[in-house]
Formats: structure tokens, sequence, C-alpha cells
């Protein structure tokens, strides 16, 4: 699973996520992630390779929890 936005590090996803910014996640290939409930992500988008991994707390299809 990825976010909409391609972040960097995971600290940056929790900064964005804190500061109240609308994230979402999507699974490429892989049918639709969760619109409730605990999904994990990874980052930096394909072909970059992963460089950070997180669990994140979804709400009606948004991120609300970065751990």
């Amino acid at each position: 699973m990825y976010t909409t936005k391609n972040f960097k590090t995971k600290k940056q996803l929790k900064e964005a996520v804190a500061a109240g910014q609308i994230v979402t996640i999507y699974a490429p290939a892989i049918g639709s992630p969760k619109t409730d409930g605990w999904e994990t992500v990874e980052g930096p988008h394909y072909p970059e390779p992963h460089r950070w991994a997180g669990k994140v707390f979804m709400v009606g299809g948004n991120v609300t929890k970065v751990k």
C-alpha cells in the first residue's frame, strides 16, 4: 500500500497527518484498501527502493493516525 502523495520519509507522513492534511492510500494492482481500520503502508513509491514502512489508521478512507 502507498499513500497518494509520495512521502520520502515516515516523518513527512506523520507531519502531514498532524497538520490536518487529507492523506489517502491506494493499493496498486491488488485491489482497494480498507476505508476504516489499520493498514500497512510503505514508501517511497516504486521504482525507488522502499526506505520506510508504517501502520496507518483509516477513518472514512483518510489516514488519521500513523504508527
